[in-house]
This record gives structure tokens, C-alpha cells and sequence, in this order.
């Protein structure tokens, strides 16, 4: 292994151990342990140091071929206590800046769209909801009106054609009573045949195949 490439070597670890401390502050802040089941957080954990690994690994390989040295942990450790010492309050201070100002966005967008969009949504329908039940009790109650209307009309209307109906049948000559009786039970006895019958082909229908 040539001076230079142990030099960047040793650049790229120091690198990685800050980028290591980096990651490993912003994993406890999202990771909320205290309020996590044990099993939980070993799972994440244990995620957490693999995934940690392969990415130290593959720099490695990308600078050296992954050969391993002493003075490789070295650097790992050098760049996790520099980042430890100068940079962890002012990125802590950074990141809770940055998470802060992430959900003020998003409260101030969900409020944005509750106020713009939901809520006048919501009161259109809501509205158009209101006219329709409206228009359909207006139409209902017109409807219910114009039927007694009718009702009385006809009943007006029927009591004298039911008095001449009945005082035209008395005048009527018998034969031509017994013409109209023996026309009306015989069209009745149409109808009722051809109920039985209908009935029985429903009885049919209805009777479950074996």
C-alpha cells in the first residue's frame, strides 16, 4: 500500500468515525428508546451497527480494497472523538433546528390545506346535501298536496257519476243486466285462472331441485 493511498485511507476514516457519530446522534434522536419495547430496540440496534459496518467497509474497499490495518480503528476512533468534542452541540443544536422547522412546515401545511381546501369542500357538500334534501321535501310536500287535491276532486267528481251509474244500471232491461253479470264473472274467471295458474308455476320455481 502506497503513502498516499494510507494517507487517504486515514482521511477517509477520520471521516467516517465523524460521519459515524453523526449518524449514530441522529439514530438516538428518532429511535426514542425510553419509550420503546426491549425487543424493539435490539432489533433496531442491531440495524443500526450492520448497516454502520457495510457502509465503513465499502469505503474502505473504494479507497484501499478493504484491506484491514491497526491504524484504520485508529482514525475510526480519532473521527468519532473529534466530532464528540467539536461538533456534536452544534450539530445536536442543528438537527432539532432542522426537525423543529420540518414539523412547523407541516403543521403550518396541514392547516393550509384544512383551511383552503377541506373545510371548503366540506361545506360544499355539505351544502349541496342541504339543497337536495330541501328540494326533496319541497317536491315531496308539493306532490303529498296536488294528491289530496286530487283526491278531493275525484271524490266530487265520483259521487254523481256513481249515482248515475247506478241509476242508469236500474233502468237497464234485465236481459241486459244478466248480459253484463254473465260477462263480468266470466272475465273474472279468466283473471282467476290465470292467477292460479301464475301461482302455480311460482310454487314451482320456489320448490328446491333434488
Amino acid at each position: 500500500m502506497t503513502l498516499s493511498t494510507q494517507f487517504l485511507t486515514m482521511l477517509s476514516m477520520i471521516g467516517m468515525g465523524s460521519l459515524f457519530g453523526v449518524m449514530f446522534d441522529t439514530y438516538q434522536r428518532f429511535l426514542d428508546r425510553p419509550n420503546r419495547k426491549s425487543w424493539i430496540v435490539f432489533f433496531n440496534d442491531l440495524l443500526f451497527w450492520v448497516i454502520q459496518a457495510l457502509i465503513i467497509f465499502y469505503i474502505l474497499f473504494l479507497v484501499n480494497n478493504g484491506e484491514l490495518r491497526f491504524y484504520i480503528f485508529v482514525a475510526l476512533l480519532c473521527g468519532f472523538a473529534a466530532y464528540q468534542s467539536l461538533f456534536k452541540g452544534i450539530y445536536l443544536r442543528l438537527l432539532e433546528f432542522i426537525i423543529n422547522t420540518v414539523i412547523a412546515i407541516y403543521r403550518f401545511m396541514r392547516r393550509a390545506f384544512q383551511l383552503l381546501i377541506y373545510k371548503p369542500v366540506l361545506g360544499l357538500i355539505q351544502l349541496v346535501i342541504s339543497i337536495i334534501i330541501l328540494l326533496g321535501r319541497g317536491l315531496f310536500s308539493l306532490v303529498k298536496f296536488v294528491l289530496k287535491i286530487l283526491s278531493v276532486v275525484l271524490r266530487v267528481i265520483w259521487v254523481p257519476i256513481e249515482k248515475i251509474v247506478l241509476l242508469l244500471w236500474k233502468l237497464l232491461p234485465k236481459t241486459i243486466k244478466k248480459s253484463v253479470e254473465k260477462l263480468y264473472n266470466k272475465t273474472a274467471g279468466i283473471f282467476m285462472e290465470i292467477k292460479n295458474y301464475l301461482l302455480k308455476l311460482m310454487k314451482k320455481w320456489k320448490k328446491p331441485k333434488k
